[in-house]
């Protein structure tokens, strides 16, 4: 499949775009032909990645970070459903990474460009996200990975308006301390599958399809993305201590024995303000809030991955 590139040269503070010669070489040595499309602002991914698709391309390839892979995937299901016979790769350049931790896919471009001539197609699961955007608009995305309200949607507006200079994995954890300073649980009603309404104040409710966010966190260990269901992570009374003092139990998957989480699996998510409002994180982005419906489109985007034993 020739493929058509999808490049943010925005991703990793610029760096995507300052050393996309590297790219270029090793997919020019790997693939030959391919098409190429650069994105300018944020929305760019998803629009390109609907004409790439509607246009014949078979092969649609995201080269940036995570939220430049989660756009060219809204993109592919705008409407609803997957728009046309397309399939997903991946060349992971920007600082997060964690799409590329559960795709396995990785960061060298000349490996990823390995996959993307030899990998095996996987039918993954989909998120789909119904919200309200700050002007009070119906929005609708789908995501790849994790999505989530409370206060990951308050540390994706701290880095969002500083950045990621010191690196995924920094930036994030900067960001989480700052936004946990002084924070206060929201309250939330919120009910999984269509069963019974449930009213708590929490830290984060964390709708995961991958395992990984905020630049390596492991916050749903047992999360598949071609199982069907998402795994659901609450997290209630996390302070900045709890985050100082434990943070290497949310880099290991560990958190979950903790008494202050919780874990679920399901299909649907619904969640309503109560009295505040209550900040999304949709794949590291903050596109809106509450209320919000997370619903699972189960194996619907055929998706390159690394082969069985590579």
């Amino acid at each position: 499949m020739r493929p058509h590139l999808i490049v943010n040269p925005a991703a990793a503070d610029g760096k995507t775009g300052r050393h996309f010669d590297a790219v270029l070489r090793a997919l020019r040595n790997g693939v030959g032909e391919f098409d190429c499309s650069f994105t300018r602002r944020r929305g760019d991914g998803a629009r390109l990645a609907y004409e790439a698709a509607r246009g014949g391309a078979h092969l649609v390839v995201a080269v940036g970070g995570d939220g430049t892979a989660s756009e060219v995937i809204d993109g592919l299901f705008t409407g609803g459903e997957l728009v046309s016979d397309v399939t997903f790769g991946f060349i992971p350049r920007g600082t997060g990474g964690d799409l590329s931790r559960t795709l396995a896919w990785p960061a060298d471009p000349v490996a990823a460009t390995r996959i993307l001539c030899q990998g095996d197609v996987r039918p993954i699961d989909v998120g789909r996200i119904e919200f309200v955007d700050v002007n009070g608009r119906p929005r609708i995305r789908h995501f790849a990975n994790v999505a989530g309200l409370g206060v990951s949607g308050h540390v994706v507006r701290v880095i969002e308006r500083g950045g990621k200079g010191l690196g995924g994995r920094t930036a994030f954890m900067l960001a989480s301390a700052r936004a946990l300073l002084g924070w206060r649980d929201q309250p939330v009603r919120w009910r999984l599958d269509h069963g019974p309404w449930r009213e708590d104040r929490v830290t984060s409710i964390c709708v995961c399809n991958g395992r990984f966010f905020g630049g390596g966190m492991m916050v749903a260990p047992q999360a598949c993305v071609d199982d069907g269901l998402f795994d659901v992570t609450v997290w209630q009374g996390l302070g900045l201590s709890d985050f100082m003092l434990k943070r290497g139990m949310l880099y290991d998957g560990t958190h979950v024995r903790l008494p202050n989480t919780r874990t679920f699996r399901a299909r649907v998510l619904e969640a309503e303000p109560v009295g505040v409002p209550v900040l999304l994180d949709v794949d590291g982005e903050q596109p809106g809030m509450l209320p919000a419906r997370f619903s699972l489109l189960p194996r619907a985007l055929p998706a390159l991955v690394a082969p069985l034993g590579a």
